[in-house]
């Protein structure tokens, strides 16, 4: 599974693009030797932001509800959702990183499994945190070239790579940590950026619901596709509004398990996919004439088998359509 909310931060950052360093000195060889040539700044460019989102209504698989007819339900859970994050293009690439703390109402209950008796649930929700990180590496910087440039089609390819890594508070008690690799291609658009990667994707992860040695679960290592964008809008001259998402692909990952003994509680998984958009407002620029400053945002996010889970008749809380709204402080 992917970064989930962490992308966001990224979303509205309008980073770089993956072939600058490469332009940049490109450009310092052709100027005349009669000019003086200022030093490049190690970052070219960086951004480092807080921000709030409120989410609802999130869904948890397995948290649900039961109906007067026996069936049952995902139960909606809001979310209060802090997050840290900080963007940076350099010399040879660039990188991201981003924390989300998330703090879930009492619908998805705080819990444990090491509790006298085995079980314990609070009437308070869990905590989580979620951190990821993603590099790149330019082709073309690397390599002083143009030779990864398709004019019109793809800006450069880079080297990709990087880790998510989890911890929640319940009595599934996750503790995710998963690593990728692959390419990012950065597309070539008349303005904002469309960066599109493939990946291989290995997940390590922990069931509190196994019984020993089974809790420790390794899934499959699988293809990952991940698309991030961000698009000014010129509906309307005067207002800086942008749009901006990430969709995310993971395929079917296994069980995570080999012992048969544990396949009722680690069922096959399924394509996992996640999409969220966002309407960004630079309120900086709008209010003060200061852009990057202050960013306002609504959006709406939708997630299918979410954590590769699938729905059963008996099983919800694996597909997830919400809203979302908060704000983002860009600190330097």
């Amino acid at each position: 599974m992917f970064a989930r909310g962490l992308w966001a931060t990224v979303l509205s950052l309008g980073m770089v693009g993956y072939g600058a360093a490469a332009d940049l000195d490109i450009k310092k060889e052709r100027a005349p030797e009669t000019r003086e040539v200022k030093e490049t700044p190690f970052f070219l460019f960086a951004d480092t932001q807080v921000s709030f989102r409120y989410q609802f209504p999130a869904a948890e698989p397995g948290v649900q509800v039961s109906k007067p007819d026996g069936s049952v339900a995902t139960r909606g859970i809001p979310k209060y959702i802090t997050n840290i994050s900080h963007a940076d293009a350099w010399a040879y690439g660039t990188n991201f990183f981003s924390l989300d703390i998330l703090r879930s109402a009492n619908q998805d209950p705080a819990g444990t499994t090491n509790a006298p008796g085995g079980f314990a649930q609070y009437d308070y929700g869990a905590t989580e945190a979620y951190g990821l990180y993603r590099g790149t590496l330019s082709l073309n910087a690397l390599t002083n070239t143009k030779a990864f440039t398709i004019p019109g089609i793809v800006k450069d390819v880079s080297l990709a790579f990087g880790f998510d890594a989890n911890s929640k508070n319940t009595a599934f008690g996750p503790k995710k940590r998963d690593v990728v690799g692959g390419l990012t291609f950065s597309v070539d658009v008349p303005a904002g950026f469309l960066n599109i990667s493939t990946h291989a994707y290995k997940e390590w992860n922990r069931n509190g619901f196994n019984l020993q040695p089974n809790r420790d679960v390794s899934f499959d290592t699988v293809p990952e596709f991940e698309i991030v964008y961000n698009f000014p809008l010129s509906f309307f001259p005067n207002v800086p509004l942008s749009i901006a998402g990430f969709n995310n692909i993971v395929l079917p990952k296994g069980r995570g398990v080999s012992d048969p003994s544990a396949f009722a509680t680690n069922p096959k998984t399924g394509l996992e996919f996640l999409s969220r958009t966002n309407l960004v407002l630079d309120v900086g620029k709008l209010v003060w004439n200061q852009p990057n400053r202050l960013d306002a945002f609504i959006g709406f996010q939708y997630w299918l088998n979410k954590f590769g889970n699938q729905e059963t008749p008996t099983f919800k809380g694996t597909e997830e359509k919400s809203f979302l709204a908060g704000f983002a402080v860009h600190i330097f």
